[in-house]
């Protein structure tokens, strides 16, 4: 059993409990996840079973969606509920207002350099920045900034007797929605953390294809062949199938090939109609890239 498990993860759990449960449930030692969600966070989490983790290298440039609760007047040390409260501020009713909310909201589209939490998985020396940060070491992450990109952000509700503000961004990977949460709330004039966060896409992937009852597992499994239902076919002989799985990098016209298209991509493979994997085409030459069975 090969392939995807769209997972939607509750609170309160972390992705590794959800991995190692699924583990425990297929009986294989072979889970892994693409982008982990903060234990406070909930929503879509794409586990990659058995030879489906080879297509980790697929997921993880895609962008993401989220619903995010922003908490204003409050700074917290990990920028989100979890942490130590650093300072509380009174928030001026102004800032609620809702054309200048989404005059903020929409300065952040497009391209900018971000600082990641000190309270993240980012290694720097070989350390995890949340191992400095729990030992109270100091270290300079000013030079960690990274280019993300915000392709749309839009206001979803404004809570004023709470002080909450929830908006849906649209975002690349690599960003940082504690990050962007913070900077929001210090560009409408105060302070602020996030409260809330719930992942509704990966990629092609969406919340409405996960599920929340792990003993559905078998019948929700989205196969290597599914994955990639968009891309070409080729189809190969069986002398041509072993050339390919030894390496040998083979041009589309040769005989005992038949390729639907020439254009340089991902491909599936098949042989006698049988799935065999994916291979890469490359200047009309395909070579072996996910392998189901060698």
């Amino acid at each position: 059993m090969d392939g995807i498990l769209l997972v939607d993860k509750p609170k309160g759990v972390t992705s590794y409990d959800i991995v190692r449960k699924v583990k425990k449930i297929l009986n294989t030692k072979t889970v892994g996840h693409t982008g982990t969600l903060d234990p406070n966070a909930t929503g879509l989490l794409p586990l990659l079973i058995n030879k489906g983790t080879k297509l980790s290298k697929y997921l993880i440039e895609h962008d993401k969606t989220y619903i995010a609760t922003l908490q204003l007047g409050i700074k917290t040390d990990t920028m989100d509920s979890e942490g130590r409260i650093l300072e509380e501020k009174t928030v001026s009713k102004e800032i609620f207002k809702q054309k200048n909310v989404i005059s903020i909201l929409n300065s952040f589209i497009g391209v900018q350099e971000q600082i990641p939490p000190i309270y993240s998985a980012l290694k720097i020396n070989g350390k995890k920045l949340y191992e400095y940060a729990r030992k109270n070491q100091k270290i300079n992450i000013a030079d960690k900034k990274r280019n993300i990109e915000i392709y749309s952000i839009e206001l979803k509700q404004i809570d004023e007797y709470n002080e909450i503000i929830v908006f849906k961004v649209h975002c690349s990977k690599g960003t940082y929605i504690r990050s962007l949460c913070e900077d929001i709330a210090v560009k409408l004039g105060t302070i602020g953390y996030m409260k809330e966060l719930r992942r509704l896409t990966v990629g092609k992937f969406s919340i409405e294809q996960a599920i929340e009852n792990l003993s559905e597992i078998e019948n929700h499994i989205i196969s290597i062949e599914e994955f990639f239902n968009d891309k070409y076919s080729v189809y190969m002989n069986e002398n041509k199938i072993k050339l390919l799985l030894n390496g040998v990098k083979l041009n589309y016209k040769e005989k005992g090939i038949l390729a639907e298209k020439s254009v340089d991509g991902v491909y599936k493979i098949y042989s006698r109609k049988i799935f065999i994997g994916t291979g890469i085409m490359e200047n009309g030459f395909i070579k072996r890239d996910i392998i189901l069975k060698e």
